[in-house]
């Protein structure tokens, strides 16, 4: 009984973001944002190259579907620029490897838009009763486990350095800047809100989008809260904790749903913005784990990472963007209806470069030593 209080005395802040994270994907959802998708980080950073013109996915009509500056990654980096200013932890640092943190970011977004979802969207989905998900968490843990191997034998991209402050705000505030010159449109792509088949224009009001990614960075950033982090903390550690957040944001979702009778029981086929291709599930999400493991997080721990003044989480979040142009412009993000048309070959390619990164910075940098 003692055991008990001492762990949930340990992870309660994790627990509670973890049901911070769950309430906040399923009321974005009810408000406007797409069923099973109410925070999903790869797929609003594949809305946002939309809206800057990186990428232009478009129905038969040549409307743009994919196109919108959505508020949730900027309100999650500033909620954790806040809360990291107040905690004094805002500190500006970088220089590790940034234009290999670049090309993993790259990699590890042509993984999840094969699979259709970053590590936490493929929880919601776990949460809303989507089974291609489970298969997705499986291909995720394998990525994440051969990540550890290569951490334990030494896998290291290097030193940060500290930076000035600037250089720290300097990706943020342009994040910033250019929210505001696209939802006031002087620059930028916008979906059309209502436009049939288009996930770039369903979307909750963008008040309560910026809400929801303050209140969530900012919880993020104390509790330390990744996807990958928990999987690798509990082979490496034995440490249980964000594991636990990881259940928390499921047992929220199913729970919000059953609520607002969205739950429609647990199944393969019929899921929102989910494809069934099993195979492609599982190798894309294994991209997504290796990938994170070497970055030392998952896509929401880059965001917060950013707004506590990493550059080179920066750097990644930039890659990411890229990426998701890559996979839309290339044909190898998926859809409802299946893996895109070069799919797998973006996983085979991102595959490859997760192998030579890994061994080059394992066991070149200890020859190097």
């Amino acid at each position: 009984m003692v055991k008990k209080k001492n762990w949930l005395a340990k992870n309660w802040l994790i627990l509670l973001t973890g049901l911070i994270v769950g309430a906040a994907a399923v009321i974005l959802s009810k408000l406007g944002n797409p069923g099973n998708m109410g925070f999903c980080i790869a797929c609003f950073e594949r809305d946002i190259a939309g809206a800057l013109g990186l990428q232009r996915a478009a129905n038969p009509a040549g409307e743009p579907i994919l196109s919108y500056f959505r508020p949730e990654i900027v309100g999650i980096i500033f909620g954790s620029l806040i809360m990291a200013v107040g905690a004094k932890e805002f500190k500006g640092k970088g220089g590790s490897s940034p234009v290999i943190r670049f090309i993993l970011g790259a990699v590890v977004m042509i993984g999840a838009l094969v699979f259709l979802g970053c590590p936490l969207r493929m929880v919601i989905r776990i949460g809303g009763g989507d089974l291609n998900a489970v298969v997705g968490l499986a291909g995720f843990i394998v990525g994440i486990l051969v990540g550890v191997v290569f951490l334990k034998c030494g896998f290291n991209l290097g030193r940060a350095h500290e930076q000035k402050k600037a250089e720290a705000g300097a990706f943020p505030a342009g994040l910033l800047l250019m929210f505001i010159l696209c939802t006031v449109g002087v620059i930028g792509v916008v979906t059309t809100a209502g436009l049939e088949g288009a996930p770039g224009g369903a979307r909750a009001p963008w008040y309560a989008s910026i809400i929801a990614g303050l209140v969530v960075g900012a919880i993020c950033q104390r509790s330390r809260f990744c996807m990958a982090g928990g999987i690798r903390d509990a082979v490496m550690f034995r440490d249980f904790g964000l594991i636990a957040g990881f259940g928390m944001v499921i047992v929220t979702v199913l729970v919000g749903n059953l609520i607002l009778g969205n739950f429609k029981g647990f199944a393969m086929e019929g899921n929102p913005i989910a494809h069934t291709d099993g195979l492609w599930n599982f190798l894309g999400m294994v991209v997504v784990g290796w990938g994170s493991a070497l970055l030392g997080g998952c896509p929401l721990r880059q965001l917060v990472l950013t707004g506590e003044g990493n550059s080179d989480s920066a750097i990644t979040v930039c890659g990411m963007i890229v990426g998701a142009a890559f996979s839309h412009n290339f044909k190898m993000a998926s859809n409802g209806m299946g893996t895109g048309e070069n799919g797998h070959l973006g996983v085979y390619i991102g595959l490859g470069i997760l192998v030579v990164v890994s061994l080059l910075f394992t066991f070149c940098k200890k020859k190097e030593n």
